[in-house]
């Protein structure tokens, strides 16, 4: 958590949670370093299991709010898993928790596509990106 984050309520803002969400995700997922100088490798390698000039692309969000995340100068707890693999799609599910309460503050699910960049057409997830999801999936945050 920032202190940038914070809004008026000394709270951690509705847009910032969707920041975090993301943070995690590219922490959990990759690609390594992101799209900049190289970084340490995730600890699931989905985008680097994808063709040249793939993008991903967020074709929804929903976001639950259990708690006020209260600002810490310390990190919030982050719980991230795929809760669904589809045809062309994945679900995936985030339980963020207040690092000193230990208490559930959101709970989100953000569905992911992989385009390919030059033609804009939608990909297959592969057999080798399901391999790769397996040991990390489990059940919809939303039941």
């Amino acid at each position: 958590m920032r202190w940038s984050d914070m809004d008026a309520y000394g709270h951690i803002n509705n847009v910032e949670i969707l920041r975090m969400l993301e943070e995690a995700r590219i922490l959990a997922f990759g690609p390594p370093g992101g799209t900049g100088a190289p970084g340490t490798e995730p600890p699931i390698a989905l985008f680097n299991s994808v063709p040249a000039n793939t993008q991903s692309l967020i074709s929804e969000h929903r976001v639950k709010y259990l708690a006020p995340l209260e600002y810490r100068n310390i990190p919030a707890s982050v719980d991230i898993w795929v809760s669904s693999v589809k045809a062309a799609s994945l679900s995936i599910s985030y339980l963020v928790s207040d690092p000193v309460m230990g208490v559930p503050c959101v709970k989100a699910e953000t569905v992911l596509a992989f385009v390919d960049g030059v033609s804009g057409r939608l990909l297959r997830v592969s057999e080798e990106q399901r391999e790769l999801i397996r040991p990390w999936a489990g059940e919809s945050v939303f039941g």
